[in-house]
């Protein structure tokens, strides 16, 4: 399949799924015309990479584990378990960090 019609299947922009090539997370063959091709389970890792990009993993880390995600819901192996959960307390991390800045924020505004 050809990047218009992986764009058009999943939703995804043509510029990210050229993104995540880059990034290694998606494999495409080429034309003798230097176009992409697109294997007929390439649907499938570009709703894994989207699930995996909304809960908050960078690309770095998905590339990591993306061999290891199984499903279209992007059901992980128990053994990602620590991983996830190391992501997870980085972004809660954050979020504490950001409520905190809110805080002093709104304490200034109110002054």
């Amino acid at each position: 399949m050809r990047i218009g019609e992986l764009s058009s299947e999943t939703g995804v922009s043509v510029r990210l799924l050229r993104y995540y090539e880059e990034q290694g997370l998606l494999d495409a063959d080429r034309t003798p015309g230097g176009q992409r091709l697109y294997g007929a389970d390439a649907p499938v890792t570009v709703r894994r990479i989207r699930t995996l990009l909304d809960a908050g993993l960078p690309t770095k880390v998905i590339r990591e584990v993306l061999d290891c995600v199984c499903g279209s819901d992007a059901e992980v192996e128990p053994c990602l378990t620590p991983m996830l959960l190391e992501q997870l307390a980085g972004i809660e991390q954050r979020i504490a960090s950001l409520e905190g800045t809110r805080e002093s924020l709104a304490r200034l505004v109110m002054s």
